[in-house]
């Protein structure tokens, strides 16, 4: 059999049946299979039928598929409309700061300081957050004051917790900052050797600092908050739990990961100091544990709510397909499986 002619001859016919019932259009087209190919259809290969379900379900949806793609690319339309609109709104809040720091030009530093802070809380970060450390770096560094380490790592400090802050606590996004936090600062750091242990130094410490920070806050959220919006954060629970009780071991394998694509000298100072932080880490280790011990607190009856939930949800027609399609799957590894041992078998007993 030519297998293109058969598909085409299939699709072809399906197409010219005339009939209001789907079962009776299929079984047409079942029909026309055993007259023009002399098929048994009872005995239809897994190939003949994959062909004949992909005409099927292609004639039948391809309505719902056209409307399918268009509402997909009215998304996509949307979602480029939002992102120019997003950078507007940051292009517009830049300005805007700007132009209440000009303003107050004559205004005392404190009162400038504590404008940059509200800048820094106002402003979404991520998005510009190398080019941000970068140029806060290279300043304190210029500015060569004696306690350069301690400005470095206050800074880092609040960009870290203010950028985590804009997002879900998890550990994808944990790693992106770090990552790109302690990346910028070792670029910096090997643009500028004689100072790169200090730069190393003051970052790890300042993005250590910033993340208990962050966690710290989690855990008053946590405390305070209304019942109604910890329901919104049950279905990550698990992940959220799992992800605070290792929270160090994020710190210690981003450190790592850099160290390992970076210059052996880089490599050697971040492992030094690394190895000097161990024990700073308990303060970490320290908050994430009493964070999950809130959560466990706070959670226990929202939990259980869920779950009733879930036992509705169970019920639905999609969950009823889901356990049929899954009794499906064990059927057909259960064939193959009994038809492997019998063809071993029969393999054996022809040696014998």
């Amino acid at each position: 059999m030519n297998i293109e002619q058969f598909e085409r001859d299939i699709k072809t016919s399906y197409k010219s049946i005339e009939s209001v019932s789907l079962q009776e259009r299929i079984k047409k087209l079942l029909e026309h299979i055993g007259q023009e190919w002399n098929i048994d259809t009872k005995k239809l290969t897994l190939h003949e039928l994959k062909i004949i379900a992909s005409t099927v379900i292609d004639a039948e949806t391809l309505s719902l598929h056209d409307e399918v793609e268009e509402l997909l690319a009215k998304q996509e339309q949307i979602q480029r409309q939002i992102d120019k609109k997003s950078h507007e709104l940051q292009t517009s809040k830049y300005d805007l700061f700007n132009s209440i720091e000009e303003a107050l030009s004559d205004a005392p530093k404190q009162t400038i300081s504590k404008l940059h802070q509200i800048k820094l809380q106002s402003i979404d970060l991520f998005d510009m957050l190398n080019e941000m450390v970068e140029s806060a770096i290279l300043t304190a560094l210029e500015k060569n004051d004696n306690d350069t380490e301690e400005t470095i790592e206050e800074i880092i400090k609040d960009i870290t917790y203010e950028t985590i802050n804009e997002g879900p606590l998890n550990s994808i996004r944990i790693r992106k900052i770090l990552s790109s936090i302690i990346q910028t600062a070792v670029d910096v750091a090997e643009a500028t050797p004689n100072q790169a242990n200090s730069i190393l130094k003051s970052t790890l410490k300042g993005t250590k600092t910033g993340l208990i920070k962050s966690i710290y806050r989690f855990k008053q959220q946590l405390l305070y908050m209304p019942d109604e919006v910890k329901a919104i954060l049950v279905s990550d629970y698990d992940n959220t739990f799992d992800e605070l009780m290792h929270t160090d071991a994020v710190f210690t394998q981003v450190i790592s990961s850099i160290s390992l694509s970076n210059s052996a000298q880089t490599k050697k100072i971040l492992e030094e100091i690394a190895n000097n932080m161990k024990y700073d880490l308990e303060e970490l280790v320290h908050i994430s544990k009493e964070t999950v011990e809130v959560m466990k607190d706070k959670f226990s009856a929202i939990k259980k709510d869920a779950m009733l939930r879930g036992s509705k949800v169970l019920k639905s027609e999609k969950a009823q397909e889901a356990k049929r399609m899954g009794i499906q799957a064990w059927g057909v590894a259960r064939s193959a499986l009994e038809n492997a041992i019998k063809s071993a078998k029969n393999a054996i007993d022809k040696k014998d």
